[in-house]
């Protein structure tokens, strides 16, 4: 019997399409916060796609072939990109919620 799960698969989309949209922007800071704030922001800006079976998984990848919401995926990450290089938080160690 298959094992259960919840994952929000809009995780493994941003996180897929992130080096690809980053590499043309080569100018930001590569520190691992500012990574880290750049795919917070991205999925906090972004509609949640949770799944829970393989045939789940199946339906959230066929939406990422549609051409908008791929489009909506590669803002989303710019968005996180402008944000974070605006206002970095890699020297505020402090910084908890």
């Amino acid at each position: 019997m298959e094992q259960l799960g919840m994952r929000n698969y809009m995780e493994d989309i941003i996180k897929d399409r992130m080096p690809t949209v980053l590499a043309t922007m080569p100018d930001l800071c590569q520190c691992e916060r500012c990574q880290m704030d750049r795919l917070a922001y991205a999925l906090n800006n972004s509609p949640p796609k949770y799944v829970v079976t393989s045939k789940g998984k199946l339906y959230a990848k066929i939406n990422v072939l549609q051409g908008q919401f791929d489009a909506d995926v590669v803002r989303a990450i710019t968005d996180a990109a402008v944000r974070v290089d605006k206002s970095p938080r890699h020297d505020d160690e402090d910084f908890e919620f």
